[in-house]
């Protein structure tokens, strides 16, 4: 089946032991939350400064979405304004590497080690973006990837959860299929689920499309190159900056 054929190339890919292929990014946040036992009254830390469904996540389940500000350059969450934003009923910290740039995630796993909080990286923009060498997805508990049309690969709507945690796995692949087991009977349900799979066409688009990413993110730097070598010396814009610890993935351009 494409499903696990696009699951497998993409655990690889990222450098993770485990993917889980969803219907969307959304699904695959929401998934991860639960999958965390992040409940009613719980707090995520995250960034006001994304697509909404990086705080939808997070009320879907009735946990409050806290919002710390921005790194003026980067546009990520600013790691050192986390923990004055940390309290008792604080359980997660969901960062998102915006428009492919990935946060400072040194810093951001020190303070979850800190205060025995788990990470689940917003991904959806990133595919194929480094911090210090190493992929965004692979650094959290868990992490989520999306294929809308716009994003740097597609499968025409989809998303995939990456993680090496083989219980977060394994109850976001059961939740994604009706609270299925897996290889269970088709109405053996063992917990809550939802209709969150991906389907088999998607994960064929997909797999091709992951065979290309080298390609189309190196199309993507050279078109962004252009726009740098363009846009660099006019008056009042400002580029976008680049921490020289991260390999970008370019999702957009933004001025």
């Amino acid at each position: 089946p494409k499903v696990k054929e696009f699951e497998k190339k993409m655990a690889d890919y990222i450098g993770v032991n485990h993917a889980v292929a969803v219907n969307s990014g959304t699904s695959g946040l929401h998934l991860c939350v639960k999958s965390l036992g992040i409940k009613d009254g719980d707090e995520v830390i995250t960034t006001p400064f994304s697509f909404i469904a990086s705080s939808n996540c997070v009320l879907f389940e009735r946990a409050n979405p806290v919002l710390v500000d921005i790194n003026e350059h980067t546009l990520c969450i600013d790691p050192l304004r986390i923990e004055e934003k940390i309290t008792e009923r604080t359980k997660a910290i969901l960062p998102v590497h915006i428009f492919g740039h990935a946060c400072d995630m040194d810093k951001i796993i020190e303070i979850s080690k800190s205060y025995n909080l788990a990470i689940i990286e917003d991904t959806c923009e990133a595919i194929g973006a480094e911090f210090n060498g190493k992929k965004v997805g692979s650094f959290g508990n868990a992490g989520v990837f999306a294929f809308y049309p716009n994003k740097q690969i597609t499968t025409a709507e989809g998303g995939m959860i990456v993680t090496d945690d083989q219980n977060i796995a394994e109850l976001c692949r059961s939740m994604r299929n009706q609270g299925r087991s897996e290889g269970g009977a088709w109405l053996s349900h063992k917990m809550l689920g939802f209709n969150y799979r991906l389907s088999e066409l998607s994960a064929g688009l997909g797999v091709a499309q992951l065979d290309r990413i080298s390609e189309i993110l190196e199309k993507r730097q050279t078109v962004a190159q252009l726009y740098i070598e363009r846009l660099s010396a006019i008056d009042g814009i400002r580029i976008p900056y680049i921490s020289p610890n991260v390999k970008m993935s370019w999702f957009v351009f933004v001025v």
